[in-house]
């Protein structure tokens, strides 16, 4: 997931994919704590797409205060 990719989503789409991204997030730590998760590079990736969409409506959020 790109940055530019996310800029052109609205902002519920954001928290939309962010929520999935979360549950996600949920379950490859359970995956973890028992000995399953195959993909260790998963959850990294995971957490940066998470900062990144943070990071996006956090702009997003600023460009309407100062309009």
């Amino acid at each position: 997931m790109k940055a530019t990719d996310l800029t052109g989503k609205t902002a519920d789409e954001l928290n939309d994919s962010l929520l999935g991204l979360k549950k996600e997030q949920f379950n490859l730590r359970f995956q973890r704590a028992s000995g399953q998760l195959e993909n260790t590079a998963r959850v990294r990736q995971v957490r940066r797409d998470i900062a990144r969409i943070k990071t996006v409506l956090h702009a997003k959020r600023q460009g309407e205060s100062q309009e």
